[in-house]
């Protein structure tokens, strides 16, 4: 029976729907498969769905990697469940592998019992020897453990599209749908928006849209008739707080956050920026507001990315700059220069995997002591750190805040989990944004460039060319008040101290911090940046299993928050999971004087809950 014949012939059978709190789902196959579009796809559709989310692609840093080898293996793993999302989740309970590599690289994850489907026509022998397979696992028994399901996604998509005429290239091309299509079914996802984005994507290419939609629908209508699948699942939409959600990645957030901070400011936004994996995306996406006064200059490098954004906050604007770790090693010069010129910029930092390109497109928590301590001389910088994909939106627009009110250039670090990863994220009123107070100088009378404002300590910002107001910047160090050139030892001595309280009075803008748990016990989880999901999903577990664990997260790093001190002292033992070798850990040991546990992961990879889980249980049973 030809493919055609039994997907047409295929009998239908009463069928059973399981309900399910949440499921892990996890797409994997070659670079050119298209399981990022699978992914985002999938997590639109589950969005709408209603269910709460959380997302981890997980790509190769090469452009293309050779085809079928595991070196080129992309993936997508999705966390939904009716309940709140705090990760993407440790073990996919479903697993789709495209190719023999995908089955390779990611089936040591997969749960027991856990839903395999893989494409069946694509076990061949040339692609089990790229795949370092000794034998076929379809047929060696080696996958018994398992729910497998050998779906022949190539056959059957080149028998929906037989009557298009297209080469077989671009029909293979389309076979991601097909997958997409048999797990919307499965879910019980609705595909009406993957057909939208079909037709907007490929709308200079009707052919294309007629071909990637039928494809489409062919793998739900194979789920729904074929007697392969007898059972499908269902998890119930999430309670959520009433209003309008959207899903974002983190880099998104990040540029909206700005966007909407330089609205509340009446000021227009401008990114210089060079392109660097895996902060680009904030690029194209400003790229996209013109309308909202927002200007965007691609450099032609690093250095004179941060040069333009220092250039246009002297011209008045709100200044940002984006970039990533090597980015950082760069524009270290130019950062030292606004701490020196006093002027209001923002760097957003999304971290990854290094030293050097290291590994572009995979996440860690490194640049933390670069952030605070890596340009010469006493340089301060205020640095913070946002916790979840949505969190980016926040952290952006107080940085801004920040900047401005201080007349200080201001570190954002994210990562690369937290740029790429998606969440739900309910949209905010524009009126429920505080707006932000932005004085230009215009008045020349008693003006002096460095005559402060008492309370922040920050220097009056003037436009260029505003009448009589004309004045000196530059790295040379000023004299106090004046602005002068000055090379006196106790001015320079000044400056170096005012410039350092101005940084450290910061800290009375920093709320209370938010302690999740008992105000004292046995063991205080403390932690920055992305790891927020585990951290939050681990000691959720342990409290309900009547464990007195606590967590508090920290967005602020500097300075550090002014409670966090007395905070820590009630804990018998205070552990910090990074994903480095323990920077943040070193701060609190040195700052607070206590021995702080590391807990730390350099694998490009987030923290399962598991592990975090399990280092708790070792240090309330030592």
């Amino acid at each position: 029976m030809s493919a055609a014949s039994e997907a047409a012939t295929a009998v239908v059978t009463a069928k059973s729907v399981e309900e399910r709190e949440g499921v892990v789902i996890r797409f994997a196959g070659d670079s050119g498969d298209g399981m990022q579009v699978t992914g985002a796809q999938f997590t639109t559709e589950t969005a709408l769905a209603g269910n709460d989310l959380s997302t981890l692609p997980d790509y190769p840093a090469e452009i293309r990697a050779p085809a079928g080898t595991l070196a080129g293996v992309s993936g997508f793993q999705l966390h939904f469940s009716s309940r709140e999302v705090f990760t993407p989740g440790d073990n996919p309970d479903v697993l789709v592998a495209m190719n023999p590599a995908a089955l390779k690289v990611n089936l040591p994850d997969l749960k027991p019992n856990g839903i395999l489907i893989v494409d069946r026509e694509t076990f061949s022998e040339p692609n089990l020897k790229k795949a370092e397979y000794e034998s076929n696992p379809l047929t060696d028994s080696s996958l018994d453990r398992y729910q497998v399901f050998q779906v022949d996604v190539s056959k059957l998509t080149i028998a929906a599209l037989q009557d298009l005429n297209l080469p077989t290239r671009t029909m293979m091309r389309c076979k991601n749908f097909f997958a997409l299509g048999l797990t919307s079914w499965l879910f019980h996802r609705p595909i009406e928006s993957t057909i939208e984005f079909i037709e907007q994507r490929f709308k200079k290419t009707p052919e294309l849209v007629e071909a990637n939609i039928r494809v489409l629908k062919a793998g739900y209508n194979y789920g729904d008739t074929c007697e392969l699948f007898r059972t499908s699942y269902e998890v119930a939409p999430a309670r959520i707080a009433p209003g309008r959600y959207r899903n974002l990645t983190g880099n998104s957030a990040t540029a909206l956050g700005f966007v909407a901070a330089a609205r509340r400011a009446g000021l227009p936004l401008f990114l210089g920026s060079y392109p660097i994996t895996p902060a680009s995306d904030i690029l194209h996406e400003l790229a996209t507001y013109k309308n909202f006064d927002v200007y965007t200059y691609q450099a032609e490098d690093e250095i004179a990315g941060v040069g333009a954004a220092l250039g246009a906050a002297f011209g008045g604007a709100l200044a940002i700059t984006t970039t990533s770790g090597p980015g950082m090693c760069l524009k270290a010069e130019t950062i030292n220069l606004a701490v020196s010129v006093e002027l209001p910029l923002v760097i957003v930092d999304v971290q990854r995997g290094g030293p050097s390109t290291g590994l572009p497109t995979k996440t860690e928590q490194a640049d933390l002591l670069m952030a605070i301590y890596g340009r010469n001389s006493e340089s301060p910088v205020p640095v913070l750190a946002a916790a979840t994909p949505a969190d980016c939106f926040a952290a952006a627009f107080e940085c801004a805040q920040i900047a401005l009110k201080y007349m200080t250039p201001v570190i954002l670090l994210t990562d690369g989990y937290l740029a790429n990863g998606a969440e739900p994220w309910r949209v905010p009123k524009a009126s429920d944004l505080p707006e932000i107070a932005v004085e230009f100088r215009t008045d020349p009378v008693g003006f002096f460039p460095y005559l402060r404002e008492p309370e922040t300590l920050s220097r009056p910002w003037v436009r260029p060319g505003t009448r009589g107001l004309e004045h000196r910047v530059g790295g040379i160090e000023k004299e106090h008040i004046t602005g002068n050139v000055s090379y006196s030892p106790t001015n320079h001595e000044q400056m170096v101290r005012l410039r350092a309280r101005k940084v450290a009075g910061i800290a009375r803008e920093i709320p209370p911090s938010t302690l999740h748990g008992p105000a004292k016990g046995e063991v205080l989880v403390l932690g920055w940046g992305s790891t927020h999901g585990s951290i939050a999903a681990a000691v959720r577990q342990l409290q309900q299993s009547g464990r007195a664990v606590s967590h508090l997260h920290l967005r602020y790093l500097n300075p550090l928050p002014p409670d966090l001190g007395d905070i820590l002292q009630r804990f018998e033992h205070v552990l910090v999971p990074e994903m480095n070798l323990g920077q943040l850990v070193r701060l609190i040991r040195a700052e607070y004087l206590i021995d702080a546990i590391g807990l730390n992961k350099i694998q490009g990879q987030p923290f399962k809950v598991a592990e975090i889980i399990s280092r708790i249980h070792r240090l309330l049973e030592a």
